[in-house]
């Protein structure tokens, strides 16, 4: 792996051995990076990110590298944190960020982060990212239904939800106030675009 564009470009990246942690590939990093930054307004340039199910922390510091303002890392696997914090330490990140932005890593599950995280202490996320191992379908639905709902609040105006998921196992239109309004598909993998709908009109 590696970082494909930006202030890190093509610098290397670990990935966690084994089969519980699935690094998004680079060419799909690629992908969701062209809709992010390429469309009428770069979404990720002084964006506050947030990396769910973070893993190796590719897809976070990819956003760094093209000047996200604040990258959180969301993770609880033991092997998989050792990678990230490698991965940062190696890029010179540390826990400071890159250029002006910064980054948060939370070891903690991502309902329980989202749940109980002070959104006064990190603001509102123009753009989630997340990427749950691909057997746990569960988790698409409790995490896309969180903000959503109850966490909506932890997203910015006009934020921007993005899932992958399994080619063959998509995912619903919409989850709460969330509305998917774009699928991308390459390989075996999807990904899955959600904005937060709009208001009905109210009738008098």
């Amino acid at each position: 792996m590696r970082v494909i564009a930006g202030s890190l470009r093509s610098r290397p990246l670990l990935a966690p051995a084994g089969l519980d942690t699935r690094p998004t590939a680079d060419r799909l990093r690629e992908t969701l990076f062209n809709v992010l930054t390429n469309g009428a307004v770069n979404r990720v340039a002084g964006a506050a990110f947030l990396d769910l199910y973070a893993g190796s922390g590719a897809v976070g510091i990819e956003a760094l590298s093209r000047g996200a303002a604040l990258v959180t890392f969301v993770e609880q696997g033991a092997p998989a944190l050792a990678v990230l914090k490698k991965n940062l330490d190696s890029l010179g990140l540390g826990s400071s960020g890159l250029r002006g932005g910064g980054l948060r890593v939370e070891k903690r599950s991502v309902g329980r982060f989202l749940r109980n995280v002070e959104r006064t202490a990190l603001g509102s996320f123009g753009v989630v990212f997340l990427d749950p191992p691909y057997d746990l379908a569960e988790e698409y639905a409790t995490t896309l239904g969180l903000l959503g709902g109850e966490c909506a609040a932890l997203l910015a105006p006009g934020a921007l939800v993005v899932a992958e998921h399994r080619r063959k196992q998509p995912l619903a239109e919409s989850y709460g106030g969330l509305r998917r309004t774009r699928l991308l598909e390459q390989g075996d993998a999807g990904l899955s675009f959600y904005e937060v709908a709009p208001a009905a009109p109210h009738v008098v």
